[in-house]
């Protein structure tokens, strides 16, 4: 399976050799939780577009430092190519950037929320009756880092994790679209390294001390693991 990685963004410089992009880190969850695809990316802030939506079997959109409010050329693009997507009923998979800018695409709102900045460990509920998760958990927990969300959810979407932080933090649309507010593909070892260097300059210190403190907590951990699983059925089940 052909999965075509749509680049919103890039790891800040100062931590790109040793943690790599965030395309990287989607090939590298997928390689441990033992799901092969093979993969092409497209860095779309540079135009770089694939020809149409039938030119890979599954779509990631990534994060990005970029918002969508800021609404750029390359985003009008990628929108359209998000609804040719969902037109083919291609599966797609939308983090932090790409959960939001797929919320806009379809009439949702996406803006920079009242309570600021989430970074560190969240955990998240999981709702409703969602058959792409095996074994389902109440909840789940992995790394966040975001002061924009989805306010307002299209009427298509349907809300599968929440918390008290993100009401709208998973959605999914009908069969072939999921999305996820938060960063499955980040490990604590980047999140914990990128809320550092975003402390102050970025991100208010009491909130980056918080994100860390959550990160640097005895037994600390992440179930991106579980997430990658949930994430590869879903586009495998679609996907050719």
């Amino acid at each position: 399976m052909k999965i075509g990685i749509l680049a919103t963004g890039i790891t800040p410089d100062e931590l790109l050799n040793q943690y790599g992009s965030y395309a990287d880190m989607f090939v590298q969850l997928f390689d441990k939780a033992q799901r092969q695809f093979e993969y092409e990316l497209f860095d779309v802030r540079d135009g770089v577009f694939p020809e149409g939506a039938e030119q890979c079997d599954g779509w990631i959109i990534t994060g990005s430092k970029s918002n969508v409010d800021e609404d750029l050329d390359w985003m009008q693009r990628l929108k359209k190519l998000i609804l040719e997507i969902d037109a083919t009923g291609k599966p797609m998979l939308g983090i932090c950037f790409g959960h939001q800018i797929i919320a806009e695409a379809f009439g949702g709102k996406v803006e920079a929320f009242s309570g600021g900045w989430g970074v560190g460990l969240h955990s998240y509920n999981l709702i409703g009756e969602n058959d792409f998760i095996a074994d389902r958990p109440e909840s789940f927990t992995i790394s966040a880092m975001h002061r924009y969300q989805v306010t307002e959810k299209p009427e298509n979407a349907v809300v599968f994790a929440e918390s008290d932080f993100c009401e709208f933090a998973g959605l999914v649309y009908g069969d072939n679209i999921l999305t996820f507010q938060a960063h499955p593909e980040f490990n604590l070892q980047y999140e914990d390294a990128l809320v550092d260097l975003r402390k102050g300059s970025v991100i208010p210190d009491a909130t980056a001390e918080a994100g860390l403190t959550s990160l640097r907590q005895e037994g600390a951990a992440t179930d991106s693991l579980v997430v990658a699983q949930w994430m590869a059925d879903f586009l495998q089940r679609k996907g050719a």
